[in-house]
């Protein structure tokens, strides 16, 4: 992923780095995911701040996939219950999965976004909720896990909703009702199952 960003991010590209952030998950693997800014040297000395917004809006999603997908491998080596583990590594190979097609959509230059702008994004500012860890009790992680799948849900509905291309409708759709079917299952799994202390 460092090394896709890294060249597309070069002097002579379309996009620069603004920051960067880190996670280390329980099995050391370890994640970069950058946002970038319009280069104004070479975007005639213009930025568009409208597509800038809902680049920066993907940016904080790709944090929020993995997130998720950490919480949910966490989960799954840390349980002894074969029916939980099966349950939760699929989670977490679904939302490498959305990350993946979230930073490969990053990668395109941005006049290649395709929103009515001259529409509100209504999605409400994410409220400061705590980090998913196992560290958790299980309930809470579960619940807070719900919480945040239907954030996910929810925003990728509005992005196909202000999507103008049906390519980009499509991919907003797909995503958002993959979220709306992990939302289900944690909650059957925080309704059904009987929750110890500890993973």
């Amino acid at each position: 992923m460092t090394d896709i960003y890294q060249e597309k991010a070069g002097k002579n590209s379309l996009f620069f780095t603004s920051g960067a952030r880190h996670r280390t998950d329980i099995a050391g693997q370890y994640y970069i995911y950058l946002t970038y800014t319009t280069n104004p040297i070479l975007n005639g000395g213009e930025t568009d701040m409208k597509k800038e917004e809902f680049r920066s809006i993907l940016s904080g999603a790709i944090a929020n996939e993995v997130e998720s997908y950490t919480f949910y491998r966490g989960i799954e080596r840390c349980t002894s219950d074969e029916t939980v583990k099966k349950m939760f590594g699929n989670l977490a190979e679904e939302e490498r999965g959305h990350r993946e097609t979230l930073e490969e959509f990053l990668t395109k230059p941005i006049k290649s976004f395709h929103f009515d702008e001259a529409r509100d994004y209504k999605i409400s500012e994410t409220l400061d909720v705590p980090q998913l860890t196992v560290d958790m009790k299980p309930k809470e992680g579960i619940a807070l896990a719900i919480k945040k799948e239907e954030e996910s849900r929810d925003m990728y509905r509005e992005l196909a909703e202000l999507s103008t291309d049906p390519e980009q409708k499509k991919l907003f759709t797909n995503l958002s009702n993959m979220e709306s079917g992990h939302k289900a299952q944690l909650e059957d799994c925080y309704t059904n199952m009987a929750f110890p202390e500890v993973w």
